[in-house]
């Protein structure tokens, strides 16, 4: 009865939906593509058998990366399927994963939308990332047998607000999962609140991601195309973040250093030479692959899938998403690679992560755009702290490692059958 009256509400929203999709494709015309896979009809013969993973988008897709890894070693005979929503995820995964894995769509939550995907792939296990809860998929998966786990799970206490407006829906949703395998404590006890059932505490796989080896080399690259200058590196930012932190290096830039900006969202980076040109600074792309001249003040990060680089490369970063009312973008791949971390206000995202790396040194927060290039005036002038907050953020990382091998038992316990060989 309660999907009854969700499903309707959701074919009131489809003109709105597709206008959307057009919207969205003005800037981003990988939008276009693929149109059929969200009413759930696929091209060619799907493989078999399958363990489906639902990544919404680029965070949830890298996420993944240690889990898939276990999978192939203990399951090698199923092929990972994977599921996102947004072109980005889509791109990550074909990045990250090559021809190695099957991508994919994952429909709207369509009642028959949902069953034509289920029938054509006919997965034995569903892996939904973070927290994704589609009732009519749901629904369709418990129907049709196929186990669905909701894993690195994480839910703000506003989340779960939102979630709360719907308490008979959300309910439905949570207790009709396998297993939950949630990130923290906190997240674990928001999601029982709500009505998920068997709820496991498992960490956050992203600890366990390693920074990759040509990343790396990629990073050591670029502090030879930035001349050995110190660097700022304000990574993942957000609609209203790039305004408020150009605004604070006009006022005050720091003398001799390169402030390094990358959107979170490629489709914002002609927004971001925007602002650029508007407050006369001097800046280049990334994607020129030029050396940076001596009278360059800001470099715009226009590319994908270089975050880690970035990060090997730049003396302090900042991450984006905690200076306005965003709750953070992904802090540990910073902390992963060993460079000094500044935080914004807002966390929520990851508050447990941003709280311990605040404790250990690895983490400095900071209140506003001025506060953040103070203290990074005052890190870039201090060799000693630096390394100091890099050598936390290392152990940082180290000592939350093994997320990936917990969530893969938990998987192994409700996966039909057992791998060959075992």
């Amino acid at each position: 009865m309660l999907r009854g009256l969700y499903t309707p509400l959701l074919l009131l929203l489809l003109p709105w939906a597709l206008l959307h999709l057009l919207w969205r494709a003005r800037r981003q015309p990988e939008y276009l593509r693929h149109w059929s896979e969200r009413f759930g009809r696929f091209a060619g013969e799907a493989p078999t058998p399958v363990i489906w993973l639902h990544a919404v988008s680029v965070g949830e897709t890298r996420a993944s990366q240690p889990l898939v890894a276990l999978l192939r070693r203990q399951y090698p005979e199923y092929r990972i399927l994977f599921t996102h929503m947004t072109p980005t995820g889509r791109h990550a995964g074909e990045e990250i994963f090559g021809d190695t894995v099957t991508r994919v769509y994952l429909p709207y939550d369509y009642p028959w939308a949902v069953r034509r995907f289920l029938r054509h792939f006919r997965p034995a296990l569903g892996v939904i990332m973070e927290t994704e809860l589609w009732p009519n998929l749901i629904a369709a998966s418990q129907q049709q047998g196929c186990p669905l786990l909701l894993v690195n799970a994480r839910l703000s206490a506003r989340s779960a607000h939102r979630y709360a407006r719907l308490p008979a829906l959300t309910r439905q949703a949570l207790q009709a999962l396998t297993v939950v395998a949630a990130q923290t404590a906190a997240d674990a006890g928001r999601l029982t609140a709500l009505g998920a059932g068997m709820v496991k505490v498992t960490g956050n796989l992203k600890f366990d991601i390693d920074p990759p080896q040509d990343q790396l080399a990629l990073g050591a690259r670029l502090r030879t195309l930035w001349g050995g200058r110190g660097t700022l590196l304000a990574a993942s930012t957000r609609d209203g973040e790039e305004a408020l932190l150009l605004d604070a290096w006009c006022a005050s830039p720091i003398d001799g250093a390169l402030l390094i900006v990358v959107p979170r969202h490629p489709e914002r980076f002609a927004a971001v030479e925007k602002l650029l040109e508007a407050r006369g600074l001097r800046w280049q792309r990334r994607s020129q692959e030029l050396a940076i001249a001596p009278e360059t003040e800001v470099l715009l990060g226009d590319s994908m899938g270089e975050m880690f680089a970035y990060y090997a490369a730049c003396d302090v970063a900042f991450v984006g998403g905690s200076l306005l009312d965003f709750g953070s973008q992904n802090l540990i791949e910073a902390c992963a690679v060993g460079v000094p971390l500044l935080l914004g206000p807002s966390v929520y995202n990851f508050a447990e992560a941003a709280q311990a790396a605040l404790e250990c040194g690895a983490a400095r927060s900071i209140e506003n755009a001025p506060a953040l290039l103070a203290a990074a005036t005052e890190l870039l002038g201090n060799d000693e702290a630096r390394r100091r907050m890099g050598t936390a953020g290392l152990a940082f990382v180290a000592g939350h490692r093994g997320a990936s091998a917990r969530t893969l038992a938990l998987l192994e316990e409700v996966l039909p059958g057992r791998p060959t060989g075992r």
